[in-house]
């Protein structure tokens, strides 16, 4: 197992192994706040990995008892110094934040995250914006930012796209704590485990995408989110063209063939 760190090795960790990367967010004293340097150490990790071949999934997890607390709102509090009361670093925040979630649902390699203890805020969002995530019996989940005069707007948009209108906006409105068990009944979590599994459960999702072709994986994670955005007559044509494109991998006509002639799926080549 090669061990490799993002950037700023404080904040996040990178390990890979098997054709996953892990990456922690390591700031547990801030219950992995989404502070600015987070931010940019998570992008420019997420961006490495874009690049790197060897990596077939992404597990995403948070340092300590908790995944993440969203914004650092110390952090936020100290430009309302600012001659614009700090309007203008909020949108630029914002922004940036935006653009690390879209990483999220960009990369190539599928991501999934691995949540204990409170997920609330933009690490609600973050959440949401994973392909997959799985939970520990004990975790956590809010909206919660409505209870302190700020609604979570931009959560509110990886949110409405993983869970029913309005469990989404009994979320955003209400501002609790929901249990693992019920974000799982919304759609939010795919599977909830006990505490002590999770790290199992995670590694164990991550091996099954990581097995696949990756050719097949980047086309179809790409091709989801786009055809989400189109109407239904959109989305056929354009997953009609993806799949043909799909059908002239080489990982493609290996796999069909091993299948159509009963032998074990080969050893994919990623082309």
């Amino acid at each position: 197992m090669n061990t490799a760190t993002a950037p700023d090795r404080d904040l996040v960790t990178r390990t890979d192994g098997g054709g996953v990367a892990t990456l922690t967010l390591n700031a547990p004293k801030s219950i992995n706040a989404l502070s600015e340097a987070m931010m940019g150490a998570l992008s420019r990790t997420l961006d490495e990995i874009a690049e790197d071949t060897s990596v077939r999934a992404v597990i995403l997890r948070g340092s300590g008892e908790h995944f993440c607390a969203g914004h650092n709102l110390r952090e936020m509090t100290e430009r309302r110094s600012d001659p614009d009361g700090g309007h203008a670093y909020f949108r630029d925040l914002f922004a940036t934040c935006s653009a690390m979630m879209l990483r999220v649902v960009r990369l190539p390699q599928p991501v999934i995250a691995e949540v204990s203890g409170i997920a609330t805020a933009a690490g609600c969002q973050l959440v949401a914006s994973c392909d997959l995530a799985v939970a520990s019996e004990d975790a956590r989940f809010a909206t919660s930012g409505v209870n302190i005069g700020l609604f979570c707007s931009t959560p509110m948009v990886a949110l409405s796209r993983n869970v029913p209108r309005k469990q989404a906006m009994e979320m955003l409105l209400l501002g609790e704590f929901l249990p693992a068990a019920r974000v799982a009944e919304m759609g939010l979590v795919n599977r909830v485990v006990p505490r002590d599994a999770l790290e199992t459960a995670s590694a164990e999702m991550a091996g099954a995408i990581a097995a696949k072709s990756p050719v097949a994986i980047r086309a179809g994670k790409r091709a989801f989110y786009e055809q989400a955005e189109m109407s239904l007559e959109e989305a056929y044509a354009h997953t009609g063209r993806v799949m043909a494109d799909n059908m002239m991998a080489r990982d493609t006509e290996a796999g069909i063939g091993a299948f159509t002639r009963k032998e074990p799926m080969p050893e994919w080549s990623g082309t």
